[in-house]
């Protein structure tokens, strides 16, 4: 458990403070890391800055009760920064028809390991956007600018990922075998 001791003891940079809260923390950072990355490489990458950015930020870390949000906050950080370097949230719009499709009750029954692994199915941009959205709770007008896309934009990835989604839930849960 995090508390104000081993917070202190970071701060301090004692190196066993340090591999407690690594090991606490490493499991659950890592799991938000794979909700936006796809390849290990990019996991392993994006941990690391994103724990090397703890360990030299805590100083401005005011509340110890705070530090779990205040880590996950930087490791979604660091996932972005890798996606915007590779992925035009402006691609493939046009290219796709929207319909605006509400996620029905279907999807909802799905464990969230299932939803993690059909996240990895559909591109990158769309999500991207659908964990910021969904899953953290940020609106269109934060994802908007932590991505340096219009919201629009976000709204329309938002769209197109629900609708992806839905049709592989339908395909791979539903579908009934000939």
């Amino acid at each position: 458990m995090i508390n104000e001791n081993l917070i202190s003891a970071c701060r301090k940079m004692q190196r066993d403070a340090q591999r407690q809260l690594y090991e606490f923390m490493s499991p659950k950072l890592y799991h938000t890391c794979k909700r936006y990355l796809k390849k290990e490489e990019e996991i392993e990458d994006v941990l690391a800055d994103s724990f090397y950015t703890i360990f030299t930020k805590i100083d401005k870390l005011k509340e110890a009760d705070a530090f779990e949000g205040w880590a996950r906050k930087i490791t979604v950080n660091q996932c972005l920064m890798m996606i915007r370097q590779k992925v035009n949230f402006n691609m493939y719009l046009d290219d796709i028809e929207l319909a605006s499709q509400p996620i029905t009750a279907e999807i909802t029954d799905l464990e969230e390991e299932d939803l993690l692994n059909l996240l990895n199915l559909i591109p990158e941009g769309c999500s991207t956007i659908f964990n910021l959205f969904v899953i953290e709770g940020y609106t269109h007008k934060e994802i908007a600018e932590m991505l340096q896309i219009s919201e629009g934009t976000s709204k329309s990835q938002l769209n197109v990922s629900k609708t992806k989604l839905k049709d592989l839930v339908n395909k791979m849960y539903y579908q009934k075998a000939r």
